[in-house]
């Protein structure tokens, strides 16, 4: 899975759980009741105000964290 600006939360998540904690880092909450967030990754992130080029330093740092579980 590459992940990108249009990746679901729930895709997210689902694929990489290690974007839980790390989107949390950020403040991004995409666990509310045990259930995914519904919405993009850039919808998530734009709601907390982050700029497209801080979202795709997120995208960067995720794809290699999803680079690293298939290594």
């Amino acid at each position: 899975m590459i992940i990108k600006e249009e990746t679901t939360i729930e895709d997210l998540v689902s694929k990489l759980p290690a974007s839980v904690m790390y989107l949390s880092e950020k403040g991004i909450k995409c666990i509310a009741c045990g259930e995914p967030i519904w919405g993009t990754l850039k919808e998530a992130a734009k709601e907390k105000g982050f700029e497209k080029s801080e979202i795709d330093g997120f995208i960067r740092d995720l794809n290699k964290l999803m680079d690293q579980l298939d290594n």
